[in-house]
């Protein structure tokens, strides 16, 4: 929030007395701070046990247009706007409505990038929506930023530092067409390469580990072979309840045998793992010889991709902008950020880690020197 803060103040500091703007902050301050209220327990992984997004009788004003009639499963994206939209903690934002004349539904709108409102956003003829969405969702924003620094740190890597005062210095709006949208000044366009290096080497190193991807693994198999024993409930009110510890104790009682190797943190060996080409044809023939034994395998695939954002024009929110100071002038040329950066370019492909864990000691010894010979072959 420290960070979002930051932000916001840089970006508006000629404006900050403006009740208009003191509006805007308050709103984009709610959004940082609860896009993410609905995440369910161990984030995205128990996604794949949420009910239909149709069962959360979410508003339909919160609705992107997209999803309207559409039937899908929900995400935690739909829980944290059933929470705000309809729920026993929606009370919560009576104050802060009166205080500055915001609605909780200006704040959904923020959070799915998507408004029917777009004057409540405008001020002084500018169209602020896109910016403030970026702020809280793009590339460059705010949670990213913290979660690196905070994650390196804390993780005891050098993978995710980066220069995050001089990003936050260089941030500047740009206004086309009266809407304004999230851009950098060119001279800040080396710190933001190294800041997506970052992430993305901290996805790899770190948050790909082979521990916590194997471990996700089998909660899939338990959800997968025990399905009545947990589901992610539809009443938002019972949802608040499913928290990381509510989950474990499921496990806990459970007698799914991949239910009890999470609880007591045993994942099966690593017997192998491919980080390009040549290693993963070995590796798919590792994972047929077992296929044809019979032997139980786990296959964990991780994908790190350097951006989905920079290109991204869904819902009318433009891509982060690069700003070009002209000399001897106070005219300013806006440009994408691919065309300042040739990161995007170089990592358009994703780069996939693969392997394979098994249980070797319960394999025979025949079924060990054949897999030894396919990793040494």
């Amino acid at each position: 929030m420290n960070i979002g803060n930051s932000d916001f103040n840089k970006l508006f500091q000629n404006k900050l007395q403006n009740p208009d703007i003191q509006r805007l902050k308050e709103t984009f301050k709610l959004g940082c701070l609860l896009h993410d209220i609905g995440h369910a327990p161990l984030s995205h992984s128990t996604e794949t046990v949420m009910p239909n997004m149709s069962e959360l009788n979410i508003p339909k004003g919160f609705i992107k247009k997209k999803d309207i009639g559409i039937e899908r499963q929900a995400t935690h994206e739909d829980y944290t706007i059933k929470s705000i939209a309809d729920s026993s903690f929606s009370e919560a934002f009576s104050l802060v409505e009166k205080k500055f004349g915001l609605t909780r539904r200006h704040i959904a709108d923020l959070i799915v990038g998507q408004t029917t409102d777009p004057d409540y956003y405008t001020v002084d003829s500018i169209n602020y929506f896109s910016l403030l969405h970026q702020l809280i969702s793009s590339e460059l924003d705010c949670d990213r930023m913290d979660y690196l620094l905070r994650d390196s740190y804390f993780c005891g890597v050098s993978y995710g530092g980066f220069d995050l005062d001089w990003l936050i210095d260089n941030l500047e709006i740009c206004v086309i067409d009266k809407k304004a949208s999230l851009g950098i000044t060119e001279r800040a366009t080396v710190t933001f390469d190294d800041f997506l290096l970052s992430r993305y080497h901290m996805f790899l190193m770190v948050y790909f580990h082979y521990r916590a991807v194997c471990l996700e693994q089998l909660l899939y198999k338990y959800f997968e072979t025990s399905p009545l024993e947990y589901r992610i409930p539809a009443d938002i009110e019972a949802y608040v309840e499913h928290d990381d510890h509510h989950l474990l104790k499921v496990m806990r009682k459970s007698q799914n045998p991949y239910a009890q190797a999470i609880v007591n943190n045993q994942i099966p060996d690593k017997i192998f793992e491919s980080f390009n080409e040549g290693q993963l044809q070995t590796l798919d023939k590792i994972q047929a010889y077992m296929t044809a034994e019979k032997i139980e395998f786990i296959r964990c695939s991780s994908t790190g991709r350097l951006s989905k954002y920079y290109n991204q024009s869904e819902d009318g929110i433009s891509p982060i902008k690069v700003v070009r100071n002209l000399a001897g002038s106070k005219n300013k040329i806006y440009f994408n950020i691919d065309e300042s950066t040739d990161l995007f370019s170089k990592f358009s492909q994703s780069h996939a880690v693969n392997r394979l864990h098994c249980d070797m000691n319960s394999l025979t010894k025949m079924q060990k020197s054949q897999i030894l010979g396919l990793i040494n072959s």
